[in-house]
Formats: C-alpha cells, structure tokens, sequence
C-alpha cells in the first residue's frame, strides 16, 4: 500500500509540473526583432524578454513555401545563438508574413484554400525553423477577410499543429511553438473571420495587435490617441479589443498577449497654441518609432483617462506611448489574467526605456 501511494504521489507531481511548465502557463514578455530595422541582432537586450520574434519569413507566391531572402540568411540562422549568449532561456520564433497589404493578404488566402499549398507552406515551416534552430513559429496573415478565410484559417492551424506534434514526436525535440498575429479590433480588421475556439485550441498564444486605432492618415484633421487602453468616447480601444477577443470571440484571456506599439503618429496643428488630444490639424504625416519622437526632446504628456502620451513641438503634435502608457497597459495585461505582453518593433525603442518599462511593470 505505501509504494502504491508513494507512484501516485509521483504522478501528480510529475502532472503537476507538466502543467507550470506548459507553454500556455508560462507568461510571455515578447518582442519583434524586424530585420530591415537597423537593429542587429547583438544588440538585441535579450534579459528583457521571453520570447523574441524574429520577422519576417516570406511566404513563395508560386510554391507557397516559406523562405527567408538570401539578404536574411546569416541573420536568421545564428538568431537564437545570438540572444541566448545573453538569455539562455529566451525562446525564438520565426515569424511569417508581416504588413504586405492586399498583395500578400490575397497570397496568404490563396495557399490555406487547398490542401497540398497547406501542406506546403506548413512542411517548409517547420524545416526553416529546424535548420535555423528557431524555436517556434508565428503566423502574421494580416487578414483574414471572409468566411471562406476564417475557415480555412482553421484548416492551417489544425494541420500545422499535428505537423509539429509529428516533428517533436519523430525528432525527439521538443515541440515548437506556434503562435499568430492577429487584428487586435474590428477598427483594423473584421474580427468576424477569425474563429477564437478554434485558435485557442490550436495556438499555444495570440498576439494582439492592439494598435494603429487611430492613426494620422485615417484620421488627419484632428490629432488622436493612436493606441488608447480606454476610450471614454465610445470608440475603439486596446480593452475594446481585448474584450471583443475574449467575451465575443471566446478566447481565454490567458491565450492573449497585448501589443504594445514603440511607435507613434505625427501630426501638423492647426494652431500650435492648441496642442491637446483631439485639437485641430491639417495634415497627417505619418508614423514615426519611438526613439524619433524622443529626439524631438519635447516634453511627453500623459493622459490617464484615455491612457495615452503626447508632445509637441511648434506644429508638430506626436501621440504614443511613452514609459507612463507601456507600465499602464502591462499592468492591464496582467491584473486581467492575459498571457503577457509584446513588442512592435524592438529597433524603435530608445535605449530599451520601453522595454525595460515593460518588464519591471509585469515583474518576474
């Protein structure tokens, strides 16, 4: 009797650490590592982060395969040497897709609407990260836009997960990890396409992209709050998404990581005198990384009912997020029970002030 209940006792402790060291359980403090940013990748301040993104894959527009351009090569096959010589723990995943446009939205569609461009796409993943000794993979479609899409999404998904589970089981490595980057709200992207259960089920996490709500080309007679965690006018914002995700949708906010944008939009006031949120402009001019707004050297603001900074300079008007906002939101992202937090980009950081914000906000 006492070795029977001494083999229970090991089995649920065994049970019990399999699931404090699930990938679900453990928290993420992410990061995008863009290659085209001017960033190299040691100068990466890995001891910030969990897991770091390295982006992007291309995705072939006649095989369907994935590829990394000969531009990238070296880059991406030392990455995870690289950030793990300062945090041997940092978890690496390649990143596929990115901000192409209609262009690559309408080739991202076309190869999960069949089969064997599925298995294509899936099959050269997971050998680029094999090769690359990448730990994971993350899929940034950007977007999905019809029920055809949101199905066949799943499709991609759940072949993409046997596939994996397939490589860890056969190679005897653990199973990479797998992730996507999705419309952090109905403002960038019908959220009506994606398919939360089904995601949950199949993604070990989701990444929020809880930004460009409002941004000084789509709104560019008035200056706004780019990213606001709250937005007491009714309108869009970082807890509008996460809750339409979550409550809408029905993915357990433990799944979710929020986005953190490390970048700003300028636009030209109207009158420099009036200089506030939502004062008149004239033109919007664009995005502009953190570490830019910061050399203004204009004094940040921050507003804690829309959760949110600014500055200006003559008619110059920036809104961002500065360290005040980043500590605001992964506090958020915390006290809501979300997985974590990420990062976009990492090259406009200033001297990692968001990124360390980021981690001592969310702690050990």
């Amino acid at each position: 009797m006492a070795n029977s209940k001494t083999l229970w006792f090991l089995i649920a402790t065994l049970l019990l650490l399999q699931l404090h060291f699930s990938p679900t359980k453990a928290a993420i403090k992410g990061g995008y590592w863009y290659s085209d940013s001017g960033l190299a990748v040691a100068d990466i301040n890995a001891t910030l982060f969990t897991h770091l993104f390295c982006a992007f894959a291309d995705l072939d527009n006649t095989t369907y395969k994935v590829t990394i351009s000969s531009s990238n090569a070296a880059k991406f096959s030392t990455f995870t040497q690289t950030v793990q010589a300062k945090n041997p723990s940092v978890k690496t995943l390649l990143s596929i897709g990115g901000g192409g446009g209609p262009t690559l939205a309408a080739r991202f569609s076309k190869m999960a609407s069949q089969a064997a461009t599925r298995k294509a796409f899936i099959d050269s993943s997971v050998q680029l990260a094999r090769a690359n000794n990448l730990l994971g993979l993350d899929l940034d479609w950007e977007y999905p836009s019809s029920d055809a899409d949101k199905s066949n999404f799943v499709a991609l998904l759940k072949e993409w997960k046997a596939a994996i589970t397939q490589d860890s089981t056969s190679s005897g490595k653990p199973r990479l990890l797998l992730s996507a980057a999705v419309a952090g709200s109905d403002q960038i992207s019908p959220l009506q396409y994606y398919s939360g259960p089904d995601m949950a089920n199949y993604l070990d996490f989701i990444n929020l992209m809880t930004y460009d709500l409002f941004t000084s080309d789509g709104y560019p007679t008035s200056t706004q709050p780019p990213a606001p965690l709250y937005n007491p006018r009714g309108m869009f914002s970082v807890d509008q998404g996460v809750l339409t995700w979550n409550r809408t949708l029905g993915v357990p906010l433990g799944k979710l990581a929020l986005g953190l944008p490390f970048y700003g939009y300028k636009w030209r006031l109207a009158n420099s005198n009036s200089n506030g949120l939502f004062s008149a402009a004239t033109a919007g001019l664009g995005a502009v990384g953190y570490s830019q707004i910061k050399a203004v050297g204009a004094t940040a603001v921050y507003n804690s009912t829309f959760v949110t900074n600014y500055c200006s300079r003559g008619t110059d008007w920036y809104g961002y997020d500065d360290v005040q906002t980043v500590t605001a939101k992964v506090a958020y992202a915390k006290r809501q029970g979300l997985f974590g937090y990420f990062a976009w980009q990492l090259g406009t950081d200033n001297n990692w002030a968001l990124s360390l914000a980021a981690s001592q906000a969310w702690g050990a």
